[in-house]
């Protein structure tokens, strides 16, 4: 304590101030910034990419990066933005698996102080003011790009079976609202079956394998909200006979090298690019949040749609 005294007398002298340390400084004598990161699994190869990109972002910014990966679970979830409040981290990055039932710990990180940057889906809160900013794509605009895409291709007219994502999720609930929207300008097309497939390659192809079977009339496309779900209906599409891509057209939003990989094969037709490589743009967010800055409450993610006639051109410039 003496120790103490004696330097911040000599450093008051000197004119410069003394402040106890709240963290241990780097290499620098700089404070590292502690971040909480609630990922909500590991369901897809967009969801391992977006946890990819936060961290290796994390770790070029030399930030302490406390990753929670939540299951599928927003109990799970909840439990571990409340861990990060107990470790008093600087800033939480929260992937909202459902929209709702955020209310209360996000009020518990406000009166912390940690602001909180949500990526890829959005919460329904009565106080906008209990997160920072939102740094997502524009689902609903996906949904509509994937249904004008497929009234292109099918004429304006076709029957269509939906893979839904994880019901009460954001991308789910907008990506069908925004197809539907975009549909309504074409009464030749109709959604004859619409089932969540959890946005998993697993679920899809048993999803897809049930409408087959109950659906006695042609199925003439598949509107998948992911890209991994879409990927699971080739695999049952092709297990009943049928070559996907020719005898039914599929359609999915994500654009990950695997959808790539497909519409080069010919199996897949369309994917809508729904980038997950949000890590530089959540730590400038995480950033500036810290330093007091009032954010946007909606930072948008620009997407494009892809069809397989340029997948092959494409496909060596994807980084996930």
């Amino acid at each position: 304590m003496r120790r103490l005294i004696v330097a911040c007398a000599a450093a008051a002298l000197l004119g410069s101030g003394c402040k106890e340390q709240a963290a241990a400084p780097d290499s620098g004598g700089t404070k590292r910034l502690v971040v909480g990161f609630s990922q909500i699994g590991a369901e897809s190869a967009w969801r391992t990419a977006e946890t990819e990109s936060i961290r290796a972002e994390a770790e070029a910014r030399g930030v302490d990066l406390k990753f929670s990966d939540a299951q599928q679970k927003q109990e799970n979830q909840i439990r571990a933005l409340r861990t990060f409040i107990s470790q008093k981290v600087d800033a939480i990055i929260l992937a909202p698996v459902v929209e709702t039932g955020w209310e209360p710990v996000l009020r518990e990180a406000k009166r912390a102080g940690i602001p909180v940057v949500l990526v890829d889906r959005g919460v329904e809160v009565e106080d906008d003011s209990l997160y920072a900013t939102l740094i997502a794509s524009d689902f609903v605009e996906e949904g509509r790009m994937a249904a004008r895409w497929l009234a292109e291709r099918l004429g304006g007219t076709g029957r269509i079976v939906e893979l839904q994502g994880t019901p009460g999720s954001a991308p789910a609930i907008d990506r069908k609202r925004g197809f539907e929207e975009a549909l309504a300008d074409f009464p030749g097309m109709t959604i004859v079956r619409s089932q969540s497939g959890d946005f998993t390659r697993a679920k899809g192809k048993e999803v897809m394998e049930a409408f087959l079977k109950a659906e006695r009339e042609k199925i003439d496309a598949v509107y998948a909200h992911n890209d991994d779900m879409a990927l699971g209906a080739i695999q049952a599409i092709e297990e009943a006979g049928l070559k996907p891509g020719t005898d039914v057209i599929l359609v999915s939003i994500d654009g990950v090298r695997a959808a790539f990989e497909a519409m080069v094969e010919g199996k897949l037709n369309c994917t809508v690019e729904c980038n997950p490589l949000l890590g530089p743009a959540a730590f400038d967010a995480v950033e500036r949040a810290i330093a007091g800055e009032t954010l946007p409450k909606w930072i948008k993610v620009e997407d494009r749609v892809f069809d397989q006639s340029v997948a092959a051109e494409v496909i060596g410039t994807r980084k996930y």
